[in-house]
């Protein structure tokens, strides 16, 4: 109990860190909505001459986007049910980004992995006939298995060669891109009768069965987020993975094998990655195309450094993520803000998030000294 109510208390400065950091983000954004605002600019130009249009303008402005941007988010249960949808693929990636961190190991793969998941998941779901029940869960399998070996292919090659998991993972998310490419040229994912690139969408019978307005997959990242979090601080693979990313010399010393872990990690990570894609195919009913896999393997990234790459802040920033999503092209359709501006809200809060100490002296806030990100161990491992 003693030891669970230092880690709270440890990781509260990070807390305040981060809140801030979106607090900021938001300001910055302000200002930019501000500056792209029309009758705000007109406005500028009499400034001096009436400065209250102004003023009035800009306040418009920023509340008409905002509002938007929360209700599009969380107005209705609709919106809900889409932050949730948009937040889950993110939260599976993202775990999958944050496990590696921790075993001290920088996965830019999850692109990769993602893709090679919805290949196997799609496959099996728009080409066999199965039963209901068991043609989800086939499919399901199919995509994660897929996916773990293709993450496991980084971790065997860092834990067998000491090749590094950044250049390895990089260049899977290549290979990953052109498989997918070449396959949807053949007859077999080809959609009947089109000369587009796009396969067949799943079948009916593989799909995540809606629950409350939403699919079931996105009780099934929150499962697998309580499962992570199990692994990583109640397990003997978890205290290895701590441990390796720790300090991986002294893992060694004390018996541990550094190459397993660093392939089982990668296998993991992988794996968690394919459940984004089975999200998106069996969630959304997806086709295969070009650009299935959109930027989730990306922004897992940076969700799982906006989550301090823990499974509870990892779930925090995918909703947080999926929240920008939903409520972004709320605020184009109602408002007329551009939807990219919550790109760049989501770049401002990953760049706060990454620096600190900019943030504690833009709002004055004392350095307590606790709260160090644990995947700082990851970039130059």
């Amino acid at each position: 109990m003693a030891d669970d109510k230092g880690k709270a208390v440890s990781w509260l400065p990070t807390a305040k860190v981060t809140v801030a950091s979106i607090l900021l983000a938001l300001v910055v954004g302000a200002l930019l909505i501000v500056v792209s605002d029309r009758k705000v600019v007109e406005a500028a130009g009499y400034f001096f001459d009436y400065p209250w249009d102004f003023f009035v303008f800009a306040g418009e402005a920023i509340w008409d986007s905002y509002r938007a941007l929360a209700v599009g988010a969380a107005g209705s249960w609709n919106a809900v049910t889409q932050t949730l949808e948009r937040a889950a693929p993110l939260i599976c990636a993202g775990l999958g980004v944050s496990l590696a961190f921790r075993a001290g190991m920088f996965n830019i793969g999850a692109q990769g992995q993602l893709i090679v998941g919805a290949i196997c998941a799609g496959y099996i779901g728009f080409t066999y006939d199965l039963p209901i029940v068991v043609h989800l869960l086939v499919a399901a399998t199919a995509g994660i298995a897929g996916a773990a070996v293709w993450g496991g292919i980084a971790g065997l090659l860092k834990a067998q060669t000491g090749a590094h998991e950044v250049i390895t993972t990089i260049m899977l998310n290549y290979v990953a891109v052109s498989l997918l490419l070449y396959l949807l040229t053949k007859d077999a994912f080809q959609r009947e009768g089109s000369n587009n690139p796009r396969s067949e969408a799943a079948a009916d019978t593989a799909l995540f069965p809606e629950i409350f307005g939403f699919h079931a997959g996105v009780l099934v990242a929150f499962a697998v987020a309580f499962a992570v979090w199990w692994l990583l601080e109640r397990s003997t693979l978890g205290f290895e993975m701590r441990a390796v990313g720790a300090n991986a010399d002294a893992a060694r010393t004390a018996g541990m094998s550094v190459p397993k872990v660093y392939t089982l990690t990668m296998l993991v990570a992988g794996a968690l990655a394919g459940l984004a894609a089975v999200q998106q195919i069996l969630g959304h009913q997806d086709s295969l195309t070009a650009n299935v896999a959109g930027a989730i393997g990306f922004d897992a990234i940076t969700v799982a450094l906006l989550g301090r790459a823990t499974p509870l802040g990892t779930v925090l920033a995918g909703l947080l993520f999926g929240a920008l999503a939903s409520g972004g092209i709320q605020m184009q359709a109602g408002v007329g803000t551009p939807v990219s501006l919550t790109q760049v809200l989501q770049a401002l809060i990953v760049l706060f998030v990454a620096a600190p100490a900019l943030v504690r002296a833009v709002l004055r806030m004392r350095d307590t000294g606790g709260g160090a990100t644990v995947m700082a161990k990851g970039w130059g491992s």
